[in-house]
């Protein structure tokens, strides 16, 4: 459920994947892969999503 927020997210407001990668310090591949499940985002990576995007980590973590 994460990722399809996150992606949601970033597709809400018009951003690309390798803007949300430079704020995260992240290559644009690595968050592509965040995206898609395919590597878990540490905690830190979650707070700083949730400050971003500035909603809860409840809410990227669907329990809202």
């Amino acid at each position: 459920m994460i990722y399809t927020k996150i992606r949601e997210l970033r597709e809400d407001r018009d951003l690309k994947q390798r803007e949300v990668a430079e704020y995260l310090n992240v290559s644009q591949n690595t968050y592509s892969q965040y995206e898609n499940g395919v590597i878990s985002l540490t905690a830190e990576t979650l707070v700083k999503l949730a400050e971003f995007y500035k909603v809860s980590v409840d809410y990227l973590l669907g329990r809202e």
